[in-house]
């Protein structure tokens, strides 16, 4: 092997210990994994490129230039991905990641409508594979996806980069194409939009798990008023399918039209919830048989559910396949 193998395998070594908070990064820009495993991949095909011409003696910092080309590349795409998604059919949801363990085995099969009451089961974990592993900020949950759809691609690049991932404003400035200056004002501009309609993360995962499953079985219950209870007044429902699978084009607001609207949906057929890890968050997958056919993204607040995300289109659903694994 020659000094330049041996240059291009520290460089494969870096960037495999470096991918997954790369593809964190581009999926907070982004909202899609298939879009953020992409512009990681442009971004070594061009560390390599660039370690080749200078001999490698330019790139000092390989993880600042690695996170400041992804950051562009996403910026990039995230300009274009905005048209696309004002066309988009209904409500336009962020794809969900798996970031823990699946645990196997359904919180309920339903409809249950009659019977004894219903206690969750055992159930045993799963562990993820490691090639699907992304380091995923806790904030980047759902919910907070969903808002910062609404920033401009700068806004959110300076907000996601400055304040979730921790870079200064002088490498979001190198990203964006701005001063630091101005990157500090695109923060900050950000920051106070999020603050007025982000979702608050200083629930206790105990706590949130202990919500999620209540709701799972009060949804395949017949009593409206216990789902009701475990409804903020003001919740919020959003489904996206894409225009592949029904699902409601514009949000629904309200524990009791949300509860109605969920009663509904579990109405139709034989499926079963299973508890899953969504962004950093308990969450759930909803099936129909061995088929995944939702996942649902719950937000949480002082012991109730503020925001139901349930992504339904298929394309979003087709990596979320090692539940599907861990179940047969």
């Amino acid at each position: 092997m020659n000094d330049h193998d041996d240059g291009t395998a520290v460089l494969d070594t870096e960037f495999q210990a470096l991918r997954p908070r790369l593809i964190g990064v581009a999926y907070g820009l982004l909202g899609s994994l298939d879009e953020a495993e992409d512009v990681v991949q442009d971004a070594w095909l061009r560390l390599r490129s660039a370690a080749a011409a200078d001999g490698g003696e330019e790139i000092r910092d390989v993880t600042g230039w690695l996170v400041v080309t992804v950051s562009r590349l996403a910026l990039d795409v995230l300009r274009s991905a905005r048209h696309r998604r004002e066309e988009y059919v209904g409500q336009w949801l962020p794809e969900p990641i798996l970031t823990g363990p699946v645990l196997t085995g359904p919180v309920l099969t339903g409809p249950v409508l009659t019977g004894p009451a219903l206690t969750g089961p055992v159930l045993t974990e799963a562990a993820p594979d490691p090639a699907e592993r992304v380091t995923l900020d806790e904030s980047l949950s759902m919910a907070m996806l969903v808002v910062l759809e609404s920033l401009s691609p700068a806004e959110r690049t300076a907000f996601v980069l400055h304040d979730v991932f921790g870079l200064t404003f002088a490498e979001v400035g190198e990203a964006v194409g701005r001063s630091p200056a101005a990157c500090r004002q695109l923060a900050a501009r950000a920051r106070a939009h999020v603050a007025s309609r982000a979702p608050r993360f200083d629930v206790d995962p105990s706590e949130h798990r202990r919500v999620v499953h209540a709701f799972a079985r009060a949804c395949l219950g017949d009593d409206m008023d216990a789902l009701i209870a475990l409804l903020d007044p003001d919740v919020v429902f959003r489904s996206d399918g894409g225009g592949r699978v029904r699902a409601g084009r514009r949000p629904v607001f309200g524990a009791a039209k949300v509860a109605r609207l969920l009663f509904g949906i579990q109405r139709f057929g034989r499926f079963e919830l299973v508890p899953a890890v969504v962004n950093g968050w308990p969450g759930l997958l909803r099936y129909h048989g061995d088929r995944l056919v939702a996942v649902l993204g719950l937000t949480v607040a002082e012991g109730r559910v503020t925001a139901v995300d349930m992504v339904l289109n298929p394309e979003k659903l087709a990596r979320v396949t090692r539940a599907d694994e861990t179940r047969r």
